[in-house]
């Protein structure tokens, strides 16, 4: 997974191994032995490549392969990729366990579909009316 992700996050950020390198001190050599898996990067090295690729170390060294989809990048620190869901025949998904507990989702629990040309976002009911409350209230203080 790390071999991998190192790869990945190079290559999506357009860095030579040689950059990589020298912004984290190391040598080119040693950075591609971590790519090839030869060796792998100690804590402080890995915090300096969370840093320099925006994620966590988290991130770094456990993302993996997305059922139907493949392998994905580790995803940018503050953000989370849960994998894909299927939509059935009533347009149903079940969103993953991992997304439900950190938002705190239960059966019954309401969520405001949003979207743009690119995809859609679900947003639990509470978050967005507290967002829209500030929103409003913001504006009534610029008027």
């Amino acid at each position: 997974m790390l071999k991998d992700n190192l790869v990945m996050l190079r290559n999506i950020h357009g860095f030579s191994q040689e950059a990589i390198a020298e912004k984290i001190g190391i040598s080119r050599q040693a950075y591609a032995k971590w790519e090839t898996g030869a060796t792998i990067p100690d804590i402080e090295k890995c915090s300096l490549l969370a840093e320099v690729y925006g994620t966590t170390i988290d991130s770094l060294i456990r993302t993996g392969p997305v059922e139907g989809v493949g392998m994905i990048p580790p995803a940018p620190k503050g953000k989370n990729i849960w994998g894909s869901v299927a939509i059935n025949d009533r347009g149903q998904i079940v969103i993953p366990k991992g997304a439900r507990d950190l938002f705190g989702l239960t059966g019954g629990e309401r969520l405001i579909v949003l979207s743009d040309e690119t995809g859609i976002a679900l947003i639990p009911d509470r978050a967005f009316m507290e967002s829209l409350k500030r929103v409003t209230e913001d504006m009534g203080k610029s008027l």
